[in-house]
């Protein structure tokens, strides 16, 4: 299908684009790479009046440093982000589960900050975000705020981004020599997670010392299975010991039932998955 009409703005500012908001309110939608946006519009499920693209933003892309986190722009592209030697020296799940998102095209042309804020609990950015206990930073109005990513995910497809405000970078702790892995389960290759988990892990002679754990489209948003963590710690890299923490896994879950599968059949793909993705992490 065609798009319905719609006049088009292309800020070069983070302040032009949150002007236009304001100005246009409700009839307007934000575009960041795309890879969401453009089929809800050609399928006419969204119809607005006014699309604002923050494509030419230049302050809103690249990874950098800051200190004991890195900043990520928000219109960083996935590829981007997945390639950039500081994420994977010290955010190493984040490039791990960028790898089994979509494809490479999407990869290309979708961006990191876009992809958090659709809050798709399927979506594969979601539980890593969560898992490093990241940052999110908005603007609006009235300047910045911080919101944490157990406070930023509010509910399916909605998060704590207001409607006059927009993502511009996330602050991602730096867990440097941390293992990580992201496990996911599809029936087809590049295709929305059915479930996953994402696993950073730091060992101390063979032993656990630290987990974190995020698990893909188990509820509404992405959560975090803090009941494995916990058990995990002090525990020796085996497998027995493994599985006997990941069988926490569904503790404080709710995933829902669809043609992939039954909230059963996802409760049991989360303790597998999440076996996996911690043993791997722990190499």
């Amino acid at each position: 299908m065609i798009p319905a009409a719609f006049e088009y703005l292309a800020p070069t500012s983070v302040e032009e684009a949150l002007a236009a908001l304001a100005e246009h309110g409700d009839e307007a939608k934000i575009i960041a790479g795309g890879q969401s946006l453009l089929p809800v519009l050609r399928m006419r499920l969204n119809a607005p009046e006014w699309v604002i693209d923050l494509g030419r933003i230049e302050s809103l892309r690249g990874v950098r440093d800051g200190g004991d986190h890195l900043v990520i722009g928000a219109m960083t592209t996935h590829h981007d982000v997945g390639n950039d030697p500081l994420v994977h020296e010290h955010a190493l799940v984040v490039s791990k589960a960028i790898t089994h998102l979509a494809d490479a095209q999407v990869r290309h042309r979708g961006t990191f900050g876009g992809a958090l804020s659709h809050a798709d609990p399927a979506g594969d950015l979601g539980a890593p975000a969560l898992a490093l206990d990241a940052t999110f930073v908005v603007q609006g109005p009235g300047g910045t705020r911080q919101v944490p990513a157990t406070d930023f995910f509010v509910d399916l497809f909605e998060t704590a981004i207001s409607e006059d405000e927009i993502l511009v970078e996330v602050h991602v702790p730096k867990h440097t020599g941390w293992g990580a892995s992201y496990e996911k389960f599809v029936r087809i290759s590049h295709q929305w997670s059915i479930v996953a988990a994402a696993a950073t892990v730091r060992t101390e002679g063979g032993t656990i010392a630290e987990a974190r754990i995020g698990l893909t489209n188990m509820g509404s948003t992405p959560l975090r299975a803090r009941a494995v963590e916990e058990a995990l710690v002090g525990r020796p890299v085996t497998e027995e010991a493994v599985a006997e923490a990941s069988a926490l896994a569904t503790e404080g879950t709710s995933p829902p039932s669809d043609l992939n599968g039954d909230a059963d059949y996802r409760r049991h793909l989360a303790q597998v998955l999440t076996r996996r993705a911690v043993l791997a992490a722990a190499g």
